[in-house]
Order: C-alpha cells, then sequence, then structure tokens
C-alpha cells in the first residue's frame, strides 16, 4: 500500500508539474497551428516541399530545416506533426521533421554545446541529421503503399482548395510568433520590463503546502509546483469547461462559452509568460519582455482572424479542438504513468550500467529517456550531471537522441495520428539508430580513429541509398495500393 501511495502521488505531482510549466506557452500554440495548417492552408503548400511524390533532396532537408528552427518538447511537435501529415505532407518528410524538431533544433544544439562542449553538439546535429533523415526514407519505405492511399485521401478532402489568403497566412505567423516567443529563453523575453507586488500574505504558506504535495527532485526530473503553476492549472480547468461547451459545435457557429474559452486562452497565456513569486507578505509580478512578445502575437493573432471568412475561422477552431481531444487525454495518461515510473529508477543505476560504451549500456541510455522524460534544454543538464557521475559519452549521446523523441506521452500521441503498427516502427528505428549514434560517437572518443567512422557512416548512407532507389523504383510502377 505504501508504494502504491507513492506511485500515484509520483503520478499525480509528475502531471500536475508539467500541466503547470510546459502545456501552456508551448503546446496550447501548437494545437492552434495545427488546426490552422488542417483548416487553413491548402494541400498543394504542404506537398510541394514535403509530399510523398517532391524529390528526397527536397523534402527531407526542408522537413530537417523546418524541424530545427523550432524549440519544443516531443509532446509539442506532435500536434504540428499530425497537421502537416493530415495535409498531405509523405510520412517520411513528416517522421523527419518530427524526429529533427525535438533532438537537433538550433536551441538544443547550441545549449548542448555550451554545456557539454561543441563537439558533442556537432555529434548530436550530424547523427541527428544523418539518422533522421534514414529514420524517414526507412518509414517511406516501409509504409509506402499506406502513404499512396492517404496521398489519394488528402487529394480528395482537401480538393477544393487553391490558394493560401493573405489572412490565414497572417494567422499562421502570429502564432508560429507567439509559440517562439512563449518558447525562446533569450533575452529580452526574459528580461524584466517591471515589477509589482500585490498584497497576498498567504502566498508563501501556499508555497510551502505545494511543495509538500508535490514530489520536488530535480535530479529525478521532478519539478514540482509554484504558485505561478498552481494558478495555471487552475486557468486550464477552466478554458477545458469552457471549450467543451464552446468549441464542440463550432462549426454551426460561436456561442458565448466560444468567446469565454478564448479570452481565457488569452488570458493564461500572459499569466504564465510573466513571474510570479511569493515574497513576504506578498505576491511579486514581474512582468517581462516574454509578457509584451505575447501580447503583440495574441494582438496581430485577433487581427488577422477577423479578417477570415466565417467558415474559415470556424473550421480553424474546429481542427484545433479536434486534435485536442484525440492528443491531450494521452499526454495527460502518459505523463501520470511516467510520474509513477519514475519513482522506480534511481539515477545511480543508470551510471553503473552505462559506465562503457556497449550495446547494453546505449540500450539502457535508450530505454531511461523513454521512462525519465525531460521537457526539451531540461536533458541537457542532466546529461551533464551523468556525465558527471561517470556515464559513457556514447550513452550520453544514445540518450540525448532518444529522450526527446520517444516519451511515453509523446509515442501515445503519435499512434493516435499514425496508427499503432507505424508508431512500433517509428520507436523500434528511433531506438535501434540511437544506439547506434552511441556506439559510433562512444567508438570515436575511445579513439577509434576516424577512417572507421567515416566508413561506417558512408556505408549507412549507401544503404539509404539503396532503399530510396527501390522505393522510386516501386513507386514508379504504380502498383496497386
Amino acid at each position: 500500500m505504501e508504494l502504491m501511495l507513492k506511485l500515484l502521488n509520483g503520478g499525480a505531482g509528475s502531471l500536475a508539474a508539467y500541466l503547470a510549466a510546459h502545456v501552456l506557452l508551448c503546446l496550447l500554440p501548437a494545437f492552434f497551428i495545427a488546426g490552422a495548417m488542417a483548416a487553413l492552408i491548402p494541400k498543394a503548400s504542404i506537398t510541394r516541399w514535403l509530399g510523398r511524390n517532391t524529390p528526397a533532396h527536397v523534402s527531407y532537408p526542408a522537413a530537417a530545416m523546418a524541424g530545427s528552427l523550432i524549440a519544443v518538447c516531443s509532446c509539442t511537435i506532435v500536434p504540428l506533426f499530425a497537421g502537416i501529415y493530415r495535409k498531405g505532407a509523405g510520412i517520411g518528410p513528416a517522421v523527419t521533421f518530427l524526429f529533427f524538431a525535438p533532438a537537433g533544433n538550433v536551441m538544443a544544439l547550441a545549449y548542448t554545446g555550451s554545456i557539454l562542449g561543441p563537439d558533442f553538439a556537432v555529434a548530436r546535429l550530424v547523427l541527428c541529421l544523418l539518422f533522421g533523415t534514414g529514420i524517414g526514407l526507412l518509414m517511406a519505405m516501409l509504409f509506402w503503399r499506406d502513404d499512396a492511399s492517404h496521398d489519394a485521401q488528402t487529394d480528395t478532402l482537401f480538393a477544393e482548395r487553391a490558394s493560401v489568403t493573405p489572412a490565414a497566412l497572417g494567422v499562421l505567423l502570429s502564432l508560429v510568433a507567439l509559440l517562439i516567443a512563449g518558447t525562446l529563453k533569450l533575452w529580452p523575453l526574459t528580461a524584466t520590463v517591471a515589477t509589482l507586488e500585490l498584497p497576498l500574505p498567504w502566498a508563501e504558506a501556499w508555497q510551502s503546502t505545494l511543495l509538500r504535495w508535490v514530489p520536488f527532485d530535480a535530479a529525478r526530473g521532478e519539478e514540482g509546483v509554484s504558485v505561478q503553476g498552481s494558478v495555471l492549472i487552475g486557468l486550464l480547468l477552466l478554458i477545458a469547461a469552457t471549450a467543451w461547451k464552446g468549441l464542440d459545435n463550432i462549426i454551426e457557429g460561436a456561442n458565448r462559452w466560444t468567446w469565454v474559452a478564448l479570452g481565457l486562452s488569452a488570458a493564461t497565456l500572459l499569466v504564465a509568460a510573466a513571474r510570479l513569486t511569493p515574497v513576504p507578505g506578498g505576491l511579486q509580478v514581474a512582468l517581462t519582455g516574454r509578457v509584451l512578445g505575447v501580447a503583440l502575437a495574441l494582438w496581430a493573432t485577433w487581427h488577422h482572424a477577423r479578417q477570415l471568412r466565417a467558415e474559415d475561422w470556424r473550421s480553424w477552431l474546429w481542427e484545433a479542438w479536434r486534435f485536442v481531444k484525440q492528443i491531450f487525454v494521452l499526454l495527460v495518461v502518459g505523463v501520470f504513468v511516467v510520474g509513477m515510473v519514475r519513482q522506480l529508477i534511481r539515477p545511480e543505476w543508470i551510471e553503473s550500467l552505462a559506465g562503457s560504451n556497449t550495446l547494453q549500456a546505449n540500450a539502457v541510455a535508450v530505454g531511461f529517456g523513454v521512462f525519465m522524460y525531460f521537457p526539451t534544454l531540461v536533458e541537457v543538464p542532466v546529461a551533464r550531471m551523468f556525465l558527471d557521475l561517470g556515464m559513457h559519452r556514447g550513452p550520453l549521446l544514445a540518450y540525448l537522441m532518444a529522450d526527446p523523441e520517444l516519451s511515453l506521452q509523446s509515442i501515445l500521441m503519435v499512434a493516435a495520428v499514425i496508427g499503432r503498427t507505424k508508431t512500433a516502427a517509428y520507436v523500434g528505428l528511433v531506438a535501434v539508430l540511437s544506439m547506434c549514434a552511441g556506439l559510433l560517437y562512444g567508438a570515436w572518443v575511445d579513439d577509434l580513429g576516424w577512417r572507421p567512422l567515416v566508413g561506417a557512416l558512408l556505408g549507412m548512407l549507401v544503404v539509404l541509398g539503396g532503399g530510396l532507389a527501390w522505393l522510386r523504383s516501386r513507386q514508379s510502377a504504380k502498383l496497386p495500393v
């Protein structure tokens, strides 16, 4: 019974910390972006760069380039992946985008270089690019018939769309700006513009209560819940209640709950962008540059949304709500289960099992990445901790490639988008190729020499090139799907 209570407390604490810290400024805009891509962007605008029939030398670099500019968690990238896939992107380029965005984005690479060294950042970039493209190509090879069928379905579904309107483009760019303003950890977004103190003497006591209720241990990935986080959880619950009444039948027209849900969403994003800190006798509210950036992006989104036709903005909101219903419940379940499993795993076990560059050590590192999920960029200081404890740099790279991709909650969400069979193949490919990346980099660290390493990489490129040629020949044969 004591163990069960500990597991339940860990799951609840993990869920509370995640909802308080990571859903709002990254995942909430991502759902709206996914809805906008599905409802407002013509299929041709996606398939021109990422479509099944787009030349591989165009589609896969385009997918990696798009992913490199988005510094988000694996959970946040899934709605964006769902948006481009549903709009007609080929399974290969879409999966490359899904893989590369959390692991190989510019922010993750820069932070990796500053904490673990430039050689580690270069290795992460090169191997993420190589294996991310490889995973996409292999998925396209394995599921080319399903991909052709999916392409035909999207042709029928979106045949009436011909061009992107200026208003639709403005909405999408404004939402991307909102995502960037809410997630980038750079000056001037982090700078404090003004502060004020609210006379709330109970704030410090409430923070102490939250720390007792919710586990907090940075070494185990337990983040706890702050006073600000508890406020945001309350606002999220209000959004959920009002959105269910205001968005479930949005195609038939908006009602008062629609505007309440959207207003609460905007207000919640602004609260999340501020900094609330308990101080003796009150609560200090710091208005940061992020608040100004988020406010400006919200205004731009509202400005352009007003120019959309009624059926367009209703379709946008309906698609966004559909993604929320499809994905968010699985996210909640996954985060809860991860929090329970985390209570059973000790960091020192990882250190003892992954102190050398062996197949077992790399497998342990990949498994650790699945069950000890950390939000984007947080995995880097955790990796630094394990490096200091004695983890070999090879398994460490395998962990850094797997952790942003294979969290349990993101696996559940991806399965909701592409099905269990494709998800199982994707998870297997990521796990195997992450271990290969760790073994290759670890061998280089162990002074194997650059010639065997280059030979192995060239061999993999030859295999992938042969597979791509086979795929193209099968597609050109126009076999029935």
